[in-house]
């Protein structure tokens, strides 16, 4: 499949909003990405509603800062002439028949919480000039809106009951799999990073590392569960 148009960077929160939308406008909804792309949504819409309350984080300007640089490694991704190890699957695997939805968004968020997010941290510390400690509680305060949503998105995306021959299978795989654990590992990933930021061959042997070890997990969670012949 042809990949997407990249009209650069977006620079705000609304900016990410419109240009998944417009991702999603252009996708056929089998698409794993447009799968991913619909949850991502839900999550980003979910955060910018809360920045503009300004009940939940300390610093909503940094959060939106980090918000963006994290979203746009994503978008990215769908644009690069060779995309990261942790997108590689589901890019080539976005139209398999044999690949439910559920494992789609689940592939989507490895990706994007295990190598993209710690490197936007990264990011975003250089854009804001601070350390990661100075991130940790808004950052950590960013899962209780994961949660929720991704709670939700998964019970929307799971098969029916009708279904009921995948659900061993895809109830071990969806069950090897958490936010919780993602967002944890994510810092410490975060963290490493930053201790070897002034150390370039170092930090990109790390980084390279991180991109592999996701773009494993991301295929063994892209494991064809359905016949290839069977109706979607």
């Amino acid at each position: 499949m042809a990949t997407e148009t990249a009209p650069g960077p977006a620079a705000d929160v609304t900016a990410i909003v419109e240009r998944l939308r417009l991702l999603l406008a252009g996708l056929p909804p089998q698409d794993g990405v447009a799968v991913f792309g619909g949850m991502y949504l839900t999550v980003t819409e979910a955060v910018r509603d809360r920045l503009s309350v300004g009940d939940l984080f300390r610093s909503p300007a940094e959060v939106a800062v980090l918000d963006v640089l994290f979203a746009n490694r994503f978008l990215d991704a769908l644009t690069a002439p060779r995309a990261p190890a942790c997108w590689r699957p589901l890019l080539e695997l976005r139209l398999h028949p044999g690949v439910l939805p559920v494992q789609f968004a689940l592939c989507g968020m490895n990706a994007h919480i295990e190598h993209d997010l710690p490197l936007a941290v990264l990011d975003a510390c250089a854009a804001l000039g601070c350390s990661p400690d100075e991130l940790s509680g808004d950052f950590h305060r960013v899962n209780d809106v994961l949660a929720q949503v991704e709670e939700q998105e998964r019970d929307r995306l799971m098969p029916s009951a009708g279904e009921l021959d995948l659900a061993e299978p895809l109830l071990h795989l969806v069950s090897a799999w958490s936010i919780d654990r993602a967002r944890d590992a994510a810092w410490a990933s975060a963290v490493t990073l930053w201790e070897l930021r002034d150390r370039p061959g170092p930090l990109a042997v790390a980084s390279a590392a991180l991109d592999d070890a996701a773009g494993l997990v991301c295929r063994c969670l892209l494991t064809p569960l359905r016949s290839s012949g069977r109706a979607g």
